[in-house]
C-alpha cells in the first residue's frame, strides 16, 4: 500500500509492506535553509499508541548509552528517506514528519505533514510473503538477547524473533494438508529442520498423500546433503521421500511445496528458504505462497518430472518446452524452471534491468552474473541497488557509476559511529552463506506494473543451465512489490551502515558519523547525484 501527503513545502510518501513502512520525505529546496533534520512521530491506530521514532545517529557530545537508540525529536534524521522496521502486519498507522530547526541544544519544531497507511496482511490475497529477520548480527539482537545463541534464550523468544513469521508460515502451509482429500508434493535441497520433517510426517499420518523429492548427492565437503538422508531417517519419513542422485555434478536446488485438494493443485510454497535451521533463522530468506491454480499445476508437472530423477540433459528439453522464456513477461505469475539449454532467462532479466525508468533492486548472494554486470557497467540515469553476500570480484568495474549503490553483508565489530555501538554476533547457524541468501530482482517497484523475479535460482549460469531450480516472475502485483521493496531496503540499509562502520574504525574518521550541527547535510540531497535521485524516487 502507498499513500502520499503534502502540507506546504513538505511532503511524505509512505510505502507499506508487512513489517516495514518506508517514508520518502521531500521539501522544497528554497524552504530547506536552516533545516537540521526531521523528527517522526508514529501513531499506531490499531493499538492506540503514539510515540516518537528512534534513530542511532546523534549530535556530538550526546549523553546516550552505548547501542541505545535516540529519539528523533532530540536527534533528528538527517536524511530524506527513512524506514520504520518495527511496524506490525495488518495495522494502521499515522506518521507525522516534523522539520526540526534551531540549534542542536535548542531544537524547535517547524513545518509538519501527516500521512496514514496500513500494512499488508501476509495471510490474505493471492500472494503470501514471509521474510525472516536475516539480521541476527544487529543492535536489536544484541540489546534483546545479549548476543546469546538463540538456543540459550528462554521460551524460544530468539527463535521467534529471527523467524519473524517464516517458520510459522511454512509449518502452517504444510499443516493445511490434513486428511485424505489433500496431497503434498515437495522438492527440496537442504532438508534437515526437524519440525519441518515432522510436519510432513504428521500430514501423511492424517491420511494426506505426501511425496518429497530431495537432493541426495554429496558434491563437496561444504555441501553435506548426506545429512538429508540422516534427518529423514531420524524423522521416520523415508517412505515419503524420493532421492535425486542422477546428475552428480549438479544440484537439485529447488525449495517448493505444492498443495493439492481433491486431486487438484491449489497453491504453491516457493522462495529461497532451505528447510534447515540456518535457512529459517539465519541468513536472509523469503517464503512466498502463490495462490494460483494454474501456477500450482505448472509446479506439479515439474515435480512429476523431477520425481523420475532425470539427468540434466534429459530435463532441459522439458523445462524449455513447458516453461519457455517469453519475449515479454505477461501480467500475473510466469513459472521459469531450470535446467535450460540457454541463458535466455538471464538475458531477459538483464533486459528488464536495462529498460528500467527509475530504479532496480538486486540481491546477489554469489556475486553478479556477467550479463547483469554488463547492465551495471553501463552509464544509465537511474538508481541501481545491489545487496551482496560478499564483495564481487569486479567491484571496481561496477562501482564506477555512482548510481550503482552496494551493501555487503557484515556486522559491527570494534568501531565508533559517532559513539560506541554494541558488538554484534551471528547465530553460527550458517557457514557457507552467512548473510544474504535471497535471490530476487525488483525493477521500478513504485510503478503500476513492477516486474519481480524471485525464487531459488541464483542469478548465475550454473543455476540457469545445470541445476534444478524455479524462478517465478511476477508482474502487476504492486502490493507484493511493496513488501519486497521494504524488505530489500531494510537489509540494504542495515548492511550499508555496517560497511560504513568497517571503513570508519579510525576514531578520527568516525567523527563524521555524528549528526551535522547545521544545515550543510542537506546539500547533497539537492545537487545532481544519487542522493538527489533517491530523494525524488522515494518521495514519489
Amino acid at each position: 500500500m502507498r499513500n502520499k501527503s503534502t502540507h506546504g513545502p513538505l511532503s511524505v510518501h509512505a510505502i507499506a509492506g508487512n513489517y516495514v513502512v518506508l517514508l520518502g520525505i521531500d521539501m522544497a529546496e528554497d524552504a530547506a535553509g536552516g533545516l537540521l533534520g526531521f523528527a517522526i512521530e508514529r501513531a499506531d491506530l490499531t493499538e492506540d499508541e503514539r510515540y516518537w521514532l528512534y534513530g542511532f545517529k546523534t549530535f556530538e557530545g550526546a549523553d546516550v548509552a552505548p547501542g541505545t537508540p535516540a529519539s528523533t525529536l532530540e536527534h533528528p534524521l538527517q536524511t530524506f528517506f527513512w524506514g520504520d522496521y518495527t511496524a506490525k502486519p495488518a495495522h494502521s498507522y499515522r506518521y507525522r514528519v516534523v522539520a526540526m530547526r534551531g540549534e542542536p541544544e535548542s531544537l524547535r519544531q517547524g513545518e509538519a505533514v501527516e500521512v496514514e497507511i496500513a500494512t499488508e496482511d501476509p495471510d490474505a490475497g493471492a500472494h503470501e510473503v514471509y521474510f525472516n529477520r536475516g539480521a541476527a548480527g544487529s543492535q536489536a539482537y544484541a540489546r534483546k538477547f545479549g548476543n546469546r545463541p538463540p538456543h540459550e534464550v528462554e521460551n524460544g523468544e530468539a527463535w521467534a524473533w529471527l523467524s519473524r513469521g517464516l517458520e510459522e508460515a511454512l509449518l502452517a502451509f504444510v499443516g493445511r494438508a490434513r486428511g485424505d482429500r489433500y496431497a503434498l508434493r515437495a522438492a527440496v535441497y537442504e532438508f534437515q529442520y526437524p519440525k519441518a520433517l515432522e510436519a510432513f510426517g504428521e500430514a501423511a499420518e492424517s491420511g494426506a498423500d505426501v511425496r518429497i523429492v530431495f537432493d541426495a548427492k554429496q558434491n563437496a565437503d561444504d555441501y553435506p546433503n548426506g545429512e538429508n538422508r540422516e534427518a529423514i531417517g531420524e524423522a521416520g519419513i523415508g517412505d515419503l521421500c524420493v532421492p535425486r542422485e542422477a546428475t552428480k555434478s549438479y544440484i537439485a536446488h529447488n525449495k517448493f511445496v505444492v498443495l493439492l485438494e481433491d486431486g487438484e493443485p491449489r497453491e504453491v510454497w516457493t522462495g529461497s528458504t532451505n528447510l534447515t535451521g540456518g535457512g529459517i533463522f539465519g541468513h536472509s530468506n523469503v517464503g512466498h505462497v502463490v495462490r494460483d491454480r494454474a501456477v500450482a499445476a505448472k509446479y506439479l508437472s515439474y515435480w512429476e518430472e523431477l520425481a523420475g530423477d532425470p539427468e540434466a540433459g534429459d530435463l532441459r528439453p522439458w523445462t524449455e518446452g513447458e516453461s519457455p522464456v517469453p519475449d515479454e513477461f505477461a501480467p500475473g505469475t510466469t513459472a521459469v524452471f531450470s535446467p535450460r539449454a540457454s541463458l535466455a532467462a538471464l538475458e531477459r532479466y538483464a533486459e528488464l534491468m536495462d529498460a528500467s525508468e527509475s530504479a532496480v533492486f538486486l540481491t546477489a548472494a554469489f556475486g553478479v552474473n556477467d550479463l547483469l554486470e554488463g547492465v551495471l557497467g553501463r552509464d544509465r540515469d537511474y538508481l541501481r541497488y545491489v545487496l551482496l553476500e560478499k564483495e564481487d570480484e569486479d567491484m571496481e568495474i561496477i562501482s564506477r557509476d555512482p548510481d550503482n549503490r552496494f551493501a555487503v553483508g557484515g556486522t559491527i565489530r570494534s568501531t565508533d559511529l559517532g559513539r560506541r555501538l554494541q558488538e554484534e554476533a551471528l547465530t553460527g547457524l550458517n557457514t557457507h552463506v552467512k548473510y544474504v541468501h535471497t535471490k530476487y530482482l525488483l525493477v521500478d517497484p513504485l510503478g503500476d506494473d513492477p516486474p519481480l523475479v524471485t525464487g531459488s535460482a541464483n542469478f548465475s549460469n550454473a543455476s540457469t543451465r545445470n541445476n534444478a531450480e524455479k524462478m517465478p516472475v511476477i508482474r502487476g502485483a504492486a502490493a507484493v512489490a511493496d513488501v519486497y521493496l521494504g524488505e530489500f531496503m531494510r537489509l540494504f540499509n542495515h548492511f550499508y551502515v555496517r560497511n560504513l562502520a568497517a571503513r570508519q574504525r579510525d576514531p578520527e574518521a568516525a567523527r563524521g558519523a555524528h549528526l551535522s550541527p547545521d544545515d550543510s547535510w542537506r546539500l547533497e540531497h539537492y545537487r545532481e547525484g544519487p542522493k538527489k535521485k533517491e530523494r525524488l524516487y522515494f518521495a514519489g
